[in-house]
């Protein structure tokens, strides 16, 4: 298969000589079935000569591709097609499993149903929307923004409506991102996250954290690459449950002051946590983008989810989603103003919020007796450290436990569990008693 595909056929089929598109053009075949999974391409050093371009050249073409697993292999072992790749996943949300009946699934760190407000009234509100049914693209409906801007956490020039928190960022990441440009973003983080930037194909450079938040000193050394993004959670951490202290936000400020990069906050669990909102907006107006998720107060079926920014960033962005879905639901967004507006929803959220922290600290505290180290914290989940995360997740799985493994939420290695608590009702000893055991080989 080798000889079929070698230097001078690609000489042949390859017009563009540059880097991109050079990468463009193989993937073209591969989509087209002309290269097919499985064949070896030529060594560099030929395929550079019969194209007439340099070895690095070809280097980095084939480096794009490897980034976008369409290609594998590299030095004397050669390198070959590995896959279609096209049919475009989150690989890592779509590597959970599905489990039995009798399976505890504490994967998920989703809402409680049971603790969400009632939508009955707010989708009648919702149902007599301004400007319903009109296929003008309106950015945000006035009522909505005049109710965010309330609470925001910074004076923003300009919002706009979004289908959900992950909509938000990924839409972003896809307008202001070129795919191998460099983007920093917090170690560990959202599994989401990491799929929306490997499927753009970003350089994901990490940034180390510790319970007050990214470390500074490991930004600044992310900042060597020169990231066109720094990507974080402000708040209240979506894995770890902690909260960026204001000091910790402060001497994040002070690195990016140096930097041109644009700042994405992702406050994904908004009134989840009791911590005050605050953001880098009020240090760079200029170049934040502040994303707000409602799905975990509101409910995730309202696709809710509100941004802000410049007028010339939120213009990129909802440029970029005119391609698809050019406007959010008038009547989601009326519908959660309405949510937004009365005294019955804050009353909820703040019963959901002492009931996620019950579990999650009934189960910190189980771990804690039996010698566990877990951090304090706030929302739907605990982090939890172990020696060996394969041996963790076979173990717990003996037990019919499902968690997932540290290393869905991280770039490097990683020697934790991510253990959902937020359905977590009853057997907090048990489930504590098994991942004691599974700590330690």
């Amino acid at each position: 298969m080798s000889d079929a595909y070698n230097s001078t056929w690609f000489a042949e089929k390859l017009s563009d000589r540059t880097i991109r598109g050079i990468a463009l053009e193989t993937s073209a075949l591969i989509r087209a079935g002309a290269l097919p999974v499985g064949a070896k391409l030529p060594p560099i050093r030929d395929l550079a000569f019969s194209l007439g371009v340099s070895p690095a050249t070809i280097s980095e073409a084939w480096s794009d591709l490897r980034r976008q697993k369409i290609i594998t292999g590299r030095g004397r072992n050669g390198t070959w097609v590995s896959g279609d790749r096209f049919i475009a996943k989150p690989e890592r949300l779509a590597s959970s499993g599905h489990y039995g009946a009798g399976a505890l699934d504490l994967t998920m760190a989703v809402p409680d149903p049971a603790l969400l407000p009632p939508l009955e009234r707010a989708l009648a509100y919702g149902a007599l929307a301004q400007n319903l049914n009109s296929y003008e693209r309106s950015r945000i409906l006035p009522e909505l923004e005049a109710e965010v801007r309330k609470t925001w956490p910074y004076e923003a020039e300009a919002f706009l409506a979004m289908n959900g928190g992950y909509n938000a960022v990924y839409t972003a990441i896809h307008a202001l991102v070129t795919p191998g440009a460099p983007v920093a973003i917090e170690e560990p983080t959202a599994m989401r996250l990491l799929d929306i930037l490997e499927h753009q194909g970003a350089r994901i450079i990490p940034v180390k954290c510790d319970e007050q938040g990214p470390l500074p000193s490991s930004l600044n050394e992310a900042m060597l690459y020169k990231p066109v993004v720094f990507l974080f959670q402000p708040r209240l951490h979506s894995v770890t449950g902690r909260t960026v202290t204001p000091k910790r936000l402060g001497e994040l400020a002070d690195v990016l002051r140096y930097s041109d990069a644009v700042i994405i906050e992702d406050d994904g669990m908004g009134d989840i946590s009791s911590a005050e909102r605050h953001s880098l907006g009020r240090e760079f107006p200029d170049r934040v983008i502040h994303v707000l998720s409602l799905s975990k107060t509101l409910g995730p079926d309202l696709r809710l989810a509100v941004l802000s920014s410049t007028k010339a960033i939120v213009e990129q962005v909802q440029s970029y989603r005119s391609f698809s879905a050019a406007w959010t639901s008038r009547v989601l967004q009326a519908a959660g103003t309405w949510l937004l507006r009365q005294p019955e929803t804050a009353h909820c959220i703040a019963a959901a919020r002492i009931t996620y922290d019950e579990r999650r600290n009934r189960l910190a505290d189980a771990l804690r007796e039996r010698g566990l180290t877990v951090q304090v914290g706030h929302g739907l989940a605990l982090w939890v450290p172990v020696e060996s995360e394969p041996f963790a997740m076979v173990t717990l799985a003996a037990h019919n436990i499902a968690v997932n493994s540290g290393s869905k939420f991280c770039v490097g290695s990683s020697a934790n569990i991510r253990v959902a608590t937020s359905m977590l009702k009853e057997g907090f000893d048990e489930v504590a008693h098994a991942i004691a055991l599974a700590r330690s080989p």
